[in-house]
């Protein structure tokens, strides 16, 4: 790596761990109550939506009524969603008159939307109003967001209350992670891209005359807005000659901050943030960038300060800084390196001929290969999913660090809320693991870890790599699957695999080459969604309802310490571990192999 990589790595984790200690601090005198002053003027705002529910903000909820709240919720912003795509031809702000959505393509992207995932299986700019993006879209990315951040906060009450029959308030927690949290954020992160040239208008499209006429081919689509199948199920294209460019705009800005902001990474361009109305300078890009992991890692301080050890807090933001650093280094080295076919097989005397800097296949010349990895290990170490290069372009190897981070569950940084609890979920049984070895009882932060608590981790553990592999092997076995592969051979299956640790890890990034809008994929990915979604979520609160109930207990001669450089790197050694032994067999069957054959020059 050359010395401006270094600096471009270094100064963006720098930035990212100054912004999240004080942002982190303040997000827990949120959610303690002791609004700041300087933004206690929305103190009347929250009294006002409290009433407008109709909630008592005094009310506490045991961990089932808080759950089946939160369930509630989330299926009204399902439907609500899933109606607005249905429905969006007959609705107003749709300029260019878009109809509405298949119901499979719907399902798929309310789904998608609510769970936090946002996975795209449709293009933005061309399928969805502006009414659909605003009301539907932008408004489930404060609220998926919200939600996790609700069920985080929950389980560190968890650990601070003894011998309580509550967690809290879910709507209380729901509208103090927006309106004190999330909102502010995504406000000042918009103007900021704004003055970068990210567009923000309600005109229609633009369109443009080219100096010459453009020739290229495209799906033929039928009726019902899906592509025509041949005989082999393969997708019938046409050519198309035109004279004239759509360019496409719309409210972006306000879409992009908090798609970033809220690790949901849904664009408003198919291309997402590579779009140059999106993300259209190195400085939007490292903003971008910024935005996606600054609330994880400052969720990290809140949980330390929340529970009055901040040591704790600073050993999970450490095992989790230390995992995004290494996979970083060999994506980006990976990267780099380039393609040795290039070379091997006579296409140039000399490898840098065609990859001067590295493999820049699927990458935007503004941004680099550095960036470009860069950007690809933090949008899957969050569970944020954005993109500013194709992922199906890295090499095998650089490819296979972005599936690798979602398959670890999420947890490095993860998405907000979700990534932290995540990883709290591991630290359980880390502590288990080393309790089983001494013959003690084991303890995390004053609360014994008993059988319940060890159960529902694994359920929360478990789910997404079941999800997963069973998902890939499904798709695989049948036509229906099969037939959305464009690549045969290892990378079209990797290409399936990255689909479903997409969705079964609710990060949303995918490898190009997959047909995914088809009425199997919308649906297999849909449920993939919601299991991994809601079968974590609800095994947490369980957790968290659990050592609510329960005393606390003094550190004595037998507590493992949980602070220490010793308990970082076993809980790093957890998390490796557990994703090593799920997904070794699968990546051996896609990613690794294909790593071999390009070594091979096969």
């Amino acid at each position: 790596m050359t010395g401006n990589g270094y600096l471009q790595i270094g100064v963006y984790l720098a930035v990212l761990l100054l912004l999240a200690w004080p942002l982190g601090i303040y997000m827990a005198r949120i959610y303690q109550g002791d609004i700041p002053y300087f933004i206690r003027w929305l103190r009347p705002v929250e009294r006002g939506l409290y009433r407008l529910a109709g909630v008592s903000h005094e009310d506490r909820m045991h961990w089932t009524r808080y759950t089946v709240a939160l369930l509630i919720f989330n299926l009204l912003g399902f439907l609500v969603v899933f109606a607005l795509q249905r429905l969006q031809g007959d609705l107003p702000f749709n300029p260019d008159g878009m109809a509405g959505t298949t119901a499979d393509l719907a399902f798929n992207t309310a789904v998608s939307f609510v769970t936090n995932t946002n996975w795209q299986s449709y293009g933005g700019e061309s399928t969805l109003s502006y009414l659909t993006q605003m009301l539907g879209l932008t408004v489930q990315n404060f609220l998926s967001a919200a939600t996790g951040m609700a069920v985080l906060i929950a389980l560190a009450r968890g650990f601070v209350q003894r011998e309580a029959n509550a967690l809290g308030n879910f709507w209380v927690d729901m509208v103090r992670s927006t309106l004190y949290i999330l909102l502010p954020l995504s406000i000042c992160l918009a103007v900021a891209l704004s003055s970068q040239g990210v567009v923000q208008t309600f005109a229609a499209h633009h369109t443009a005359t080219p100096l010459e006429t453009v020739e290229f081919e495209q799906a033929k689509l039928g009726t019902d807005g899906q592509p025509l199948l041949d005989d082999k199920n393969q997708p019938l294209t046409e050519k198309v000659t035109s004279n004239e460019q759509r360019i496409a705009v719309g409210p972006v800005a306000s879409q992009v901050a908090i798609k970033q902001l809220g690790t949901n990474g849904g664009g408003f361009f198919n291309v997402n943030s590579a779009h140059p109305l999106e993300n259209p300078t190195p400085l939007s890009n490292f903003l971008e960038m910024l935005a996606i992991l600054l609330i994880p890692a400052a969720l990290c301080v809140t949980f330390g300060t929340y529970i009055r050890d901040k040591r704790q807090g600073i050993a999970i933001l450490s095992a989790m800084s230390i995992l995004l650093v290494t996979l970083l280094s060999v994506c980006v080295w990976a990267e780099q390196s380039g393609n040795p076919l290039f070379e091997r097989l006579g296409l140039a005397t000399q490898a840098s001929e065609l990859q001067a800097g590295g493999n820049m296949e699927g990458k935007e010349t503004r941004f680099g290969v550095v960036n470009s990895a860069l950007w690809a290990t933090v949008t899957t170490a969050a569970s944020n999913g954005s993109v500013n290069s194709m992922h199906d372009s890295f090499t095998p190897l650089g490819g296979l660090v972005p599936m690798w981070l979602m398959q670890l569950g999420e947890v490095i940084f993860g998405g907000v809320g979700s990534g932290l609890y995540g990883m709290i979920i591991f630290a359980l049984v880390a502590v288990f693991v080393a309790g089983l070895m001494i013959g003690r009882t084991p303890e995390y932060l004053g609360k014994k870890i008993e059988a319940f608590e060890v159960k529902m981790a694994a359920v929360a553990i478990l789910v997404p790599p079941l999800v997963v592999l069973v998902g890939t092997a499904v798709a695989v076995m049948l036509d229906a699957g099969r037939a959305g592969i464009a690549n045969p051979g290892a990378h079209g299956f990797s290409e399936v695999l990255y689909a479903f640790s997409s969705a079964g890890n609710n990060n949303g990034s995918a490898f190009a080459g997959l047909s995914a809008n088809t009425p199997f994929y919308n649906t297999m990915l849909g449920f993939a969604m919601l299991f991994a979604r809601f079968w974590i979520i609800v095994p947490v609160l369980a957790i968290a309802g659990s050592l609510a109930s329960k005393k606390s207990i003094p550190p004595g001669a037998g507590t493992l310490p949980t602070h220490t450089p010793l308990f970082v790197f076993l809980l790093i050694g957890t998390v490796i571990v557990v994703g090593a032994l799920t997904f070794l067999p699968a990546l051996a069957l896609g990613p690794i192999v294909e790593q071999l054959q390009m070594l091979g020059a096969h």
